[in-house]
């Protein structure tokens, strides 16, 4: 097999694992939670019962009752309504999203593990995932280089444009439509189905998801009448890994801006690598009459 076509079957391999690492995390997660959870919505709901039926209510018997709805609440369950009738925080589908947002690093925290095995099992899941979501990202990330960054580079430099400009009008205009595609068609599509949540809601969210931060003030798909909650979930897990593949490919092409400019130099930061193969292969050093000299990248390449 030519190895671009290996090197392709591979990266489709990576993400196919990593689709079945989530499907494996939100089955476990749910298989852990979600009887915990249903214990802990009959509990809120006999403790209200019990509340209602006091005939009077001292100051100290009120805050035990509100510390203990606040308390469900940090976990997903809603103080409010018949707890029990609320749909699951830990389905199959809500739970992959949960182990979405663990492996990803955003990490909302709008539903957390309430059991000691859940606890103790995403920390051996993230241990695992966090790095692997990273090498995923990495090996898209390399593939996109060359149709996203190097083509356009090139085609502007045919253009009669230097490489010092040329590389400033690429990074705005990749700029640009990572702000129109990311970022704004997203939150009008958020403000649409969201309920309550204005366009600066949803470019909020947009921002603080893709740059990590994971506030949790603003989740998806969390309200109590949510429709095709199940595919809205899945849509924002394929965003999330989308966006923060783009996030990264920016980040490179900014750095690879700054090498242009000799920002990295003045700064001493090491350089960006540079993604063309016919680069990556050339000779560490050369000697007077201009024979190769043995390099790193011609060991074992070359018989």
């Amino acid at each position: 097999m030519h190895p671009l076509g290996r090197s392709w079957l591979l990266l489709c391999g990576f993400i196919l694992f990593y689709v079945v690492y989530l499907l494996f995390g939100g089955l476990v997660f749910s298989s852990l939670e979600r009887p915990v959870e249903d214990r802990l919505r009959r509990d809120v709901d006999a403790l209200k019962q019990r509340f209602l039926n006091q005939s009077c209510v001292s100051a100290a018997a009120l805050e035990h009752f509100v510390a203990q709805l606040l308390a469900a609440n940090r976990y997903g369950v809603a103080a409010t309504g018949n707890a029990s009738d609320e749909p699951s925080n830990w389905d199959l589908t809500s739970a992959m999203f949960f182990a979405n947002t663990l492996v990803t690093t955003v990490g909302y925290g709008h539903t957390t593990p309430l059991s000691v095995s859940g606890k103790i099992f995403s920390i051996a899941y993230a241990l695992v995932g966090v790095p692997f979501t990273m090498l995923v990202l990495t090996a898209c990330v390399q593939r996109l280089m060359h149709p996203l960054v190097a083509a356009p580079l090139g085609q502007l430099g045919r253009c009669g444009l230097n490489p010092r400009p040329a590389a400033g009008v690429h990074f705005l205009a990749l700029l640009a439509l990572v702000l129109l595609f990311l970022f704004a068609a997203p939150a009008a599509v958020f403000s649409a189905v969201e309920h309550g949540w204005s366009f600066l809601d949803g470019f909020y969210f947009c921002f603080i998801s893709l740059c990590t931060i994971g506030l949790g003030d603003l989740v998806p798909a969390t309200g109590p009448k949510q429709e095709f909650k199940q595919v809205y979930q899945v849509a924002v897990m394929a965003y999330l890994f989308l966006g923060l593949m783009m996030m990264y490919l920016l980040l490179r092409t900014f750095h690879k801006m700054a090498d242009l400019h000799g920002l990295t130099a003045y700064l001493q930061l090491p350089r960006c690598e540079v993604p063309e193969l016919a680069d990556d292969r050339r000779p560490i050093a050369a000697n007077s009459d201009g024979r190769k000299r043995l390099s790193y990248n011609s060991v074992g390449g070359d018989r």
